[in-house]
């Protein structure tokens, strides 16, 4: 990525969390947190990677609520972005949470798991 596309996306990324957080007024959308923004090198596209907490379902309401408010969110960032034009929004669950969450179970159940007691080769001597 280039040095402006990564203030770009740094910038989308702000500024979509203060909306979300203090405009928004969806009730789908649950517990977001917004992990990182990827932007075309032609800045014609925003990919919005967003971890969700709660159910499946929760999840995907919480995706539907993001995708129908992309131009609400969009026509925020052209009022404060000094643009030509404004990437276009895509909203897309970012499952390296849930995967993190998971290796750390599986650390602790492995943590958890009785060490068995070496056991000592048989000699030929007997």
């Amino acid at each position: 990525m280039s040095r402006r596309t990564e203030r770009v996306a740094h910038l989308i990324h702000r500024e979509i969390g203060d909306v979300i957080l203090k405009e928004l007024t969806d009730s789908r959308i649950g517990f977001v947190t917004i992990s990182r923004v990827e932007v075309t090198t032609d800045m014609a596209f925003a990919k919005v990677f967003v971890s969700v907490m709660g159910t499946d379902k929760q999840k995907r309401d919480s995706l539907v609520g993001l995708s129908h408010s992309a131009s609400y969110l969009r026509t925020h960032l052209a009022k404060v972005m000094k643009m030509r034009t404004v990437p276009r929004l895509q909203f897309v669950e970012d499952k390296n949470l849930d995967h993190g969450f998971r290796i750390n179970e599986i650390l602790n159940e492995i943590k958890r798991t009785p060490k068995a007691e070496p056991t000592e080769p048989a000699s030929d001597d007997e």
